[in-house]
This record gives C-alpha cells, structure tokens and sequence, in this order.
C-alpha cells in the first residue's frame, strides 16, 4: 500500500456558533463541539483511508477556551499517524476574532478512527508520511500515545512499551 502524506488528509469545517448551540452562559456546548470534531476527524480518516471509518475512542480533549455565541469556529483534522487499520486523528480548533479576522486556538482533540471494510471488519490503512516539524512531532507521538493507552487497557505489558520506557531511559 501506498504511504500518504499527512496533509492529503487535512480536512477544514468552518461554521457560526448560533443559540441553538449554546449553554446557559452563551457559549457552544461541548457537546456540540465534539460533534463538529468528530465529523472533521470522520472526513480526515476517510480521506486517508478512502474506507468506511468508524469513531473508537476520543484519547484527549481539551477545552482551554469557551467559545462564545456569534463567534466563528474553524475545526482543523489531519491524520497524524496511522497503524494496521487504526489512524489517530489530531484535532485544532480555532475561533476568529470578528473584527481582525486573527485566529485563535480555543482547542484540541485526538481521535481514533479504525477503516473497515464493507461488513465492518477492519481493514488495512497506509502509512503516514509527515513533512512538517508539527506533523513529524505529532507523528512521533502518536506511538507513545498508543502504548500508553494499550499498557492502559491492559493489552499490551509494561516492558513491551519500548517508546513510553526510552522517555524514562535517558
């Protein structure tokens, strides 16, 4: 298969928060935002993969800023990483400032998203190939991420972490 860059899969959805969508204090429920995450993440994973993905965990999400009513929300979803069927998808969130149009990170995600095949086994997906500093650094990271959260599960043994067991080798 193939390897793709990791930017093939950038996928971008830029959207108002309207009232509809707003909690008690005016701001976009997290709820709502984890939905416009996961239609981003969703799209990229796709993209990447050209296979029906299906959501298996949402690993990290930080709402370091409310996002208030009116404002405009850009949702940034790139595959960082991708493993045998499984790609984990990083997650910028940004709000735009409505009178000098900077834009501003409000938030981050990491999902992971698993392609499958038409009967819904998981199917093979291609390398990633990061070009940036940031894309090579999350790439990195998506590793040791991934061994942490199996050590977690209880899937794979603590001594078989090589990635997490070098950060504590040095």
């Amino acid at each position: 298969m193939t390897p793709k860059f990791a930017s093939e899969s950038l996928t971008i959805l830029t959207d108002l928060v309207l009232p509809s969508e707003t909690n008690p204090l005016n701001n976009l429920f997290g709820g709502e935002l984890l939905a416009r995450m996961d239609r981003a993440a969703s799209i990229a994973a796709r993209r990447h993969s050209r296979r029906i993905v299906v959501t298996a965990s949402v690993n990290h999400v930080a709402f370091n800023r409310a996002i208030p009513l009116g404002s405009v929300v850009t949702v940034e979803a790139k595959v960082s990483r991708s493993f045998k069927s499984s790609m984990e998808i990083y997650i910028d969130v940004w709000i735009e400032d409505r009178e000098s149009g900077h834009k501003n990170k409000a938030n981050e995600a990491i999902y992971t998203f698993v392609a499958v095949d038409d009967t819904g086994r998981p199917t093979e997906v291609a390398q990633v190939i990061p070009e940036t500093d940031l894309e090579k650094l999350r790439f990195e990271a998506a590793l040791r991420r991934k061994q942490l959260s199996l050590v977690l599960a209880g899937k794979m043994k603590p001594s078989e972490a090589t990635e997490l067991k070098a950060l504590f080798m040095e």
